[in-house]
């Protein structure tokens, strides 16, 4: 549906997602403030910044994803499709994997090389995300590398969100944690003493930038799968420096090698969670290119206290690995609502097999690749409850949990060190909240019966004529 960025950024005028600031604005503070501004609005809009005091001719872009509006526009779905509508509408399309790639010769990214005198506070209207950043970051970039192992395979090249801070006019450090496939990829080049070509693509069609922040398998393909997707096939080019494969139509592709075994200072960043990361040593990249479009977009993301479109973007792509990986042995799983800060809260929605079955649930659920570090509040329903409607869940909470046998904590596990209650950083615990009905030979205390809804053929067309009624405006 959307080859590129400026594909979807028409959609989102049309449907009236998209905001333009024509006035000149600071870049410090204004651009934050007005990343924090969209996200707080209903159905928040995409907001195009064309004014920037000291980048005459530079444009910003904020707030792409943020809103289910903007979410449900790059499914390919109206605007007002609700959460649940568009975690199925998503499964359908994921099971379209593996989608087409198409290589270009002369790609849009390729349009304007520069190799010389590069600078890219210059070049780009660089801005503090939140206030007590270490710098400017690109937090909404696909980064492409590949594993030196296996350098002809498409499965194995990664496409990654990771914080990027511009340490120098052709320096910047990235933050590679030990789970993510990238560190995979730096650990092999650096058994080689080797540096591993990068490449920093921003400006990306919508579906790339979703799966690009998505925790896929390490051998799938996040364009295979943006073209799943999309519909369409994934246009992609070879990088100028490299043997990478990159997205054709980037509004900017900033090429360069990550140093081997050295590392360096980078951060403090404001994080998803809505708190500050503390600093660490962290890998470094040397700029070697710079490529873009004529008269690119620069796209960058605001993330703060939740909800920001940090939280947008990882929402359905998080729940719905989740759901395909225990869904594969467990046929009675529902659905899976992990959207919160990339699921470090996650419920699930299954059915009691036998006594203690859900329990099981959450175990399979804390030992999936994304789920060991990320799920660390785990709340189980039943299949009656939807997830993604927190009414229900609480109130399953409330009445059908005994915390002396369904609530289970379980200390000294895999964490994510991003987490603030993380401690030392990367290890915490495990909470399991099983408010799922028992099922023998689990201990039943008393019968309850359950209120049922109305189910009449009269009712649905009551609920009908009520919708049609609250639509006229």
């Amino acid at each position: 549906m959307y080859r590129d960025l400026r594909s979807f950024l028409t959609k989102l005028e049309e449907e009236g997602q998209l905001v333009h600031i024509t006035d000149e604005i600071l870049p410090e503070p204004t651009i934050r403030e007005i990343g924090r501004a969209a996200c707080d609005l209903p159905n928040g809009p995409a907001v195009m910044i064309e004014n920037i005091k000291g980048h005459p001719g530079k444009r910003v872009v904020l707030n792409v994803h943020g809103s289910w509006a903007n979410h449900a526009l790059m499914l390919g779905m109206d605007k007002t499709a609700t959460v649940k509508e568009q975690f199925f509408n998503l499964l359908e399309k994921w099971d379209r994997y593996p989608g087409e790639v198409k290589y270009v010769g002369k790609p849009a990214c390729q349009e304007v090389v520069i190799k010389d005198n590069i600078n890219i506070d210059e070049m780009l209207p660089m801005f503090r995300i939140n206030a007590y950043d270490a710098g400017c970051f690109f937090s909404k970039a696909s980064v492409v590398t590949k594993d030196l192992f296996d350098p002809d395979s498409l499965e194995t090249e990664n496409v990654g969100t990771y914080r990027l801070q511009v340490q120098g006019k052709d320096i910047i450090g990235i933050q590679a944690l030990p789970f993510h496939d990238i560190a995979r990829h730096v650990t092999k080049a650096e058994e080689m003493n080797k540096p591993l070509p990068i490449a920093i693509c921003l400006g990306v069609d919508p579906a790339l930038t979703f799966m690009a922040s998505t925790p896929i398998n390490y051998d799938q393909s996040e364009y295979k799968y943006a073209a799943a997707i999309n519909g369409i096939p994934c246009e992609i080019a070879k990088a100028l420096t490299s043997n990478l494969d990159i997205p054709a139509n980037a509004e900017y592709v900033i090429e360069g090698e990550i140093i081997p075994r050295q590392r360096f200072a980078e951060g403090p960043f404001g994080e998803f969670p809505g708190s500050y990361s503390g600093t660490r040593l962290q890998t470094r990249i040397k700029v070697k290119c710079i490529t873009h479009r004529k008269d690119p977009i620069f796209e960058n993301l605001f993330m703060g206290r939740p909800w920001t479109e940090i939280d947008y973007l990882l929402a359905l792509n998080t729940c719905v690995p989740l759901y395909k990986q225990l869904k594969e042995t467990m046929p009675e799983i529902v659905a899976v609502n992990a959207m919160y800060q990339h699921g470090l809260t996650a419920i699930v929605s299954t059915a009691n097999r036998f006594g203690g079955y859900a329990k099981s649930v959450a175990f399979r659920l804390a030992s999936t690749p994304h789920g060991i570090s990320y799920c660390k509040n785990i709340i189980l329903v039943g299949p009656d409850v939807d997830p993604f409607n927190l009414e229900q869940v609480m109130w399953s909470l409330s009445a059908r949990v005994r915390p002396d046998k369904d609530v289970i904590v379980i200390p000294y596990t895999p964490g994510m060190p991003l987490d603030p209650t993380s401690e030392p950083p990367g290890m915490g615990g495990k909470f399991i909240i099983d408010a799922t009905n028992p099922a023998p030979p689990d201990l039943i205390l008393r019968e309850t019966r359950l209120i049922d809804n109305p189910n009449s053929k009269g009712f649905e067309k009551i609920i009908s004529d009520l919708q049609k009624k609250a639509s006229v405006k």
